[in-house]
């Protein structure tokens, strides 16, 4: 399941890059459709989120910790698509999206469920 968490997120954050590339060359339908489908992503990674958080028999407060950090950077995303789309400012909506990346990945490499490169 880890290796499906995984792979959905990387395919999230392409779509992301995306849509915000078709957003800025000014093709609002393409990127309305791709935006759409970068939604229902992050339904699948939330679905796989619970589905190994509920598979693991001691759940710690970490991985509590990651979850709730794991939809920070959902609404990170979606917050600077939405407001690159109506032409407004995402200096620090930006920030918080590198902040909460690398704390959800640090987090998920550093647990047991996932894979071992700081153990």
């Amino acid at each position: 399941m880890t290796h499906a968490h995984i792979t959905t997120w990387v395919v999230a954050l392409i779509l992301f890059f995306v849509a915000l590339s078709l957003q800025k060359s000014g093709k609002a339908k393409g990127a309305k459709i791709v935006h759409m489908v970068l939604r229902l992503f992050y339904l699948l990674i939330i679905g796989t989120g619970i589905w190994m958080l509920t598979s693991i028999s001691n759940i710690d407060m970490m991985y509590v910790l990651k979850s709730l950090v794991g939809i920070w950077v959902i609404a990170a995303l979606e917050m600077v698509l939405v407001r690159t789309g109506k032409g407004k400012k995402t200096g620090i909506l930006w920030a918080q999206l590198g902040i909460s990346l690398v704390l959800v990945i640090y987090l998920g490499l550093r647990l047991p469920l996932g894979f071992y490169p700081f153990m």
